[in-house]
């Protein structure tokens, strides 16, 4: 992960997050349009993780929701072109 966290409760929460991330993922994405894909974890601010998905050939409303509802409440989510095959999908979550 980008970022330092020296603060012991964000970083038992990043954990936790990322630990529901990839024991959940398999059941909310049926079609593997994230698992699998090349995914990078980055805390900006010290208060704000960043999941981002590349090389997703698409993804629906679906897999979103589940997503967020594995990450909590205080997640979002944006859809990128990457290129025209590929999508970046990125979920925001505040940490504090």
């Amino acid at each position: 992960m980008a970022g330092i966290v020296t603060d012991p409760v964000l970083r038992e929460r990043l954990s936790a997050l990322k630990a529901s991330l990839s024991a959940g993922l398999e059941k909310v994405d049926p079609h593997h349009r994230l698992l699998g894909r090349p995914v990078k974890y980055e805390v900006t601010d010290g208060q704000t993780l960043v999941i981002t998905f590349r090389d997703v050939p698409s993804i629906g409303e679906a897999e979103v929701l589940g997503v967020k509802r594995l990450l909590g409440e205080r997640a979002f989510c944006s859809v990128s072109p990457q290129s025209a095959e590929r999508l970046i999908v990125r979920f925001v979550v505040t940490l504090a």
